[in-house]
């Protein structure tokens, strides 16, 4: 990976990292209103997976800002 990310990947970046915080939250809040246990461990796998998406799209604009 180059050491700088060029502006236009920055924000595209910035936007993925806002569009999958936005199904994180929404997988979280889903899970404690569903009643069926398939279901609730779909969304638990999801959140799962999405804090670890968010925190490698976190270090990927924090590294392109060296």
């Amino acid at each position: 990976m180059p050491e700088k990310l060029a502006l236009h990947e920055r924000v595209e970046l910035h936007e993925i990292l806002t569009f999958k915080n936005l199904c994180l939250t929404k997988s979280a809040t889903m899970h404690g209103l569903v009643g069926c246990e398939q279901l609730k461990s779909i969304l638990e796998t999801d959140v799962r997976e999405g804090k670890i998406h968010v925190e490698q799209l976190n270090q990927l604009l924090n590294q392109g800002r060296n």
